[in-house]
């Protein structure tokens, strides 16, 4: 009755067309429930007219207007429904009403931007965790804390007793033996919070992702079944790195280093390699995904692709990707990507064997473009009696070929991202990329003159804590720039071209 009851309310202003389509909609009927398109456009063409004294009646009934919705077919075009990360593509319309109603459509999931902002403002969590672990590690922190304890860790010594018995653990390790056996209590307790606050950050990001996830992935049409996949898979990958730092700590107290003669009390360069590495590859899932859901969530709301202006219908990104420029620029790009993620993974193996502090002086390394081959392939990094592991042990071991070795393809970088960038600016591409790959291209290009800087002073001033950190942080920042690269030249997801396509026809049927 409450439909009848609003209409004698506002029978005044509303027309008898108008009331007759409310009743439709609220209640459905089997002509427009088997067609989802033209149903979603009919409700949004009613509902656009009806008068606001009729919302303001449901209001003050027992359920809300979303529940009277709730109980009519649902269209799979509400945009609470949809998700940017979703892979069900859209079945055709049936043609007839019996084979709709014995296959109906399944409903794409278009994710909030409340999803988008948190997983974005988790990466910043991650990023800032990359730069804390690199000062942990300048500081030569990281070994300060002799056990894993996941739980009852996130607690600092609180007693004296507690600060004896931590200080006591450490003196039995290898670095304060070889090089820290004079430092008092007062000294330890610094290295020790800063390794402290580095765990206690990783466990707030595990804290800040897997709780909301929760909440996300238990409200109803709130994430894709494909999306909660792929967070659960993150969750996985932050317990994992979790236990991976562990496990690179765990190699810098090994007894074994006493009995090598020559060995320096520090972490494996192949763990913290891993470590950094997963922390990326974490941050990248995070961030991407974060845009992916935001820029479908505007494109869905009517915005242009990419920066491109507003389009009814928002189909011109099919022509922009289809065309053989864009596809080659998309994929210098990854290239591009990959190639600043392992530079990345190259730096990690600098500062494990400390090769920073060898040759300090750019370009030259000794007064030449590189070292001796004599130095840079030395059989005594070999372990095998037959040599075998002559090569690959001096790439990954030898500190003068790690150091040379992260010039190189620190230099690759540069000259590449400036050629993407100088591509960007040639007429004919110029001509066929949207605004927003011109625009990240030259942030790409302008990232990477930063990075180089930090990079030759941080050798040039022997390795300081600042500069090696803000050079840390920067590897990160270029990482995000060539990310970003990389989403403006993603194809809206297919819920969002889903709800654009119903709203754009609902604007159609109004005119």
């Amino acid at each position: 009755m409450l439909p009848w009851t609003c209409a004698r309310a506002v029978s005044r202003r509303a027309e008898p067309s108008l009331l007759r389509g409310l009743h439709q909609v609220l209640h459905g009927s089997r002509s427009t429930a088997s067609k989802p398109l033209q149903f979603a456009a009919h409700r949004v063409q009613l509902l656009s007219k009806t008068p606001p004294n009729i919302k303001s009646i449901f209001r003050q009934q027992h359920r809300p207007l979303s529940a009277i919705f709730a109980s009519s077919p649902r269209s799979p075009f509400d945009s609470r429904y949809f998700s940017s990360n979703s892979a069900q593509a859209l079945a055709p319309e049936a043609s007839s009403e019996s084979a709709a109603e014995e296959a109906p459509e399944p409903q794409p999931v278009l994710t909030p931007p409340a999803v988008a902002y948190w997983l974005l403002c988790t990466s910043g969590l991650v990023f800032a965790v990359t730069v804390v672990g690199a000062i942990t590690r300048l500081t030569e922190s990281g070994l300060s804390i002799t056990e894993w304890r996941p739980i009852t860790g996130i607690l600092p010594p609180l007693s004296a007793a507690q600060w004896e018995e931590e200080f006591r653990k450490y003196q039995a390790t290898p670095e304060f033996k070889l090089i820290n056996h004079s430092i008092d209590i007062h000294q330890f307790k610094s290295i020790f919070y800063m390794e402290w606050g580095h765990r206690v950050l990783g466990r707030l990001i595990g804290i800040s992702f897997v709780l909301p996830l929760v909440y996300f992935a238990t409200r109803r049409r709130v994430l894709s079944r494909q999306l909660v996949q792929r967070l659960g898979l993150l969750g996985l990958l932050i317990g994992f790195q979790g236990a991976l730092g562990w496990y690179m700590v765990k190699s810098g107290l090994e007894e074994s280093l006493m009995e090598t003669p020559g060995a320096v009390p520090r972490v494996s360069q192949y763990r913290l390699a891993a470590h950094l590495g997963a922390a990326f590859l974490l941050y990248a899932g995070m961030f991407g995904t974060g845009l992916n859901i935001l820029y479908d969530w505007r494109y869905a709301q009517g915005a242009g692709w990419s920066g491109m202006k507003t389009e009814v219908a928002g189909t011109e990104w099919k022509k922009v990707l289809e065309n053989p420029l864009v596809k080659r620029f998309s994929r210098y790009s990854k290239a591009l990507t990959a190639l600043v993620f392992v530079t990345a993974l190259s730096g990690a193996f600098v500062a494990g064997l400390d090769a920073g502090l060898l040759y300090n002086e750019f370009p030259l390394m000794g007064g030449r473009l590189m070292p001796p081959s004599s130095e840079l392939f030395s059989s005594s990094y070999a372990k095998k009696a037959d040599g075998s592991d002559y090569w690959w042990r001096n790439i990954f071991e030898n500190p003068a070929t790690v150091q040379f070795n992260h010039r190189c393809l620190a230099m690759t970088t540069y000259a590449s991202t400036t050629a993407l960038w100088l591509l960007s600016k040639t007429p004919a591409m110029k001509a066929a990329l949207p605004p927003m790959v011109q625009r990240f291209a030259m942030s790409a290009f302008a990232m990477v003159n930063v990075q180089l800087a930090l990079g030759i002073s941080t050798l040039l001033y022997l390795v300081p804590v600042s500069l090696a950190a803000a050079h840390q942080a920067g590897s990160v920042m270029l990482f995000t720039t060539v990310i970003h690269l990389l989403v403006s030249l993603r194809r809206p997801g297919a819920a969002a071209r889903a709800y654009r396509a119903a709203t754009a026809k609902a604007k159609g049927l109004q005119r």
